[in-house]
């Protein structure tokens, strides 16, 4: 198993890609701390994980509160005894025009997409130092590498995420601590299934991509589980579009 006798932090896990990825470490040996806004939903993803037989806990995080960030590290420690893995998966989207985000939609939008990345960055490398290492995957977006109609606060805010994962990776590289960035193109999710797989946009979205499908939120989760193992221990600063071709034109 890739992640035999790992133990990873995967933030917003309750749904999506996320739930998809505590699946999908947990079957590949690791220990899960899943932490999610909404508890009832990652308490069920934590207990599908145990029903299956893996190993999990379910955390309430708020990850834009740096104090909830502490509680998340004690528990980890108290359950697991370490830390090796964290994924900075947890965001959110602003649905208005560009001319209408406002100062408010900014501060929201940086602090649950990119302040939350740097604090659980904080928070997890002092325990993977004490580790002798660990791999760090922060979840960012096509639109930190390319421009977007109308995704001011989303844009700037995913464009962050991919500069400080840069900055921590050179930083904490000796360290044997390695940082990447994966960035999502047009994903079906629970969330978004209904918009982009509807008559009027679908064919939009398709004719954004090479391949001939929208991604779905395993296929993401494949190359979180990638960057978090050993499989890609020379690997470190890089940002992987899992986007089905959208950065290719």
């Amino acid at each position: 198993m890739r992640l035999d006798n790992k133990v990873a932090i995967i933030t917003g896990a309750g749904s999506g890609m996320g739930e998809a990825a505590a699946g999908l470490f947990a079957k590949e040996g690791a220990k899960v701390v899943a932490t999610d806004i909404n508890l009832a939903a990652v308490e069920a993803v934590a207990a599908k994980i145990r029903e299956a037989g893996g190993e999990a806990i379910a955390v309430a995080h708020n990850v834009a509160d740096k104090n909830e960030w502490d509680n998340v590290i004690a528990k980890t420690v108290e359950a697991y005894g370490k830390l090796d893995i964290l994924v900075n998966n947890a965001g959110i989207s602003v649905s208005k025009d560009f001319m209408e985000q406002t100062e408010e939609d900014f501060m929201k939008g940086f602090a649950i997409n990119t302040n939350s990345v740097m604090f659980g960055m904080q928070s997890v490398i002092p325990q993977m130092e004490s580790n002798g290492g660990g791999s760090i995957v922060n979840i960012s977006s096509i639109a930190g590498l390319i421009g977007m109609s109308g995704a001011g606060v989303y844009t700037a805010s995913k464009g962050a995420v991919r500069a400080i994962t840069k900055a921590a990776a050179v930083d904490y590289g000796k360290k044997n601590i390695r940082v990447n960035s994966i960035h999502p193109g047009y994903i079906v999710t629970p969330m978004s299934q209904e918009y982009m797989e509807s008559e009027q946009f679908r064919p939009y979205f398709l004719s954004q991509i090479a391949l001939p499908e929208l991604g779905n939120a395993m296929e993401v989760a494949n190359a979180m589980l990638f960057l978090a193992s050993d499989d890609a221990s020379h690997i470190t600063g890089i940002e992987l579009p899992v986007d089905g071709g959208v950065t290719a034109k």
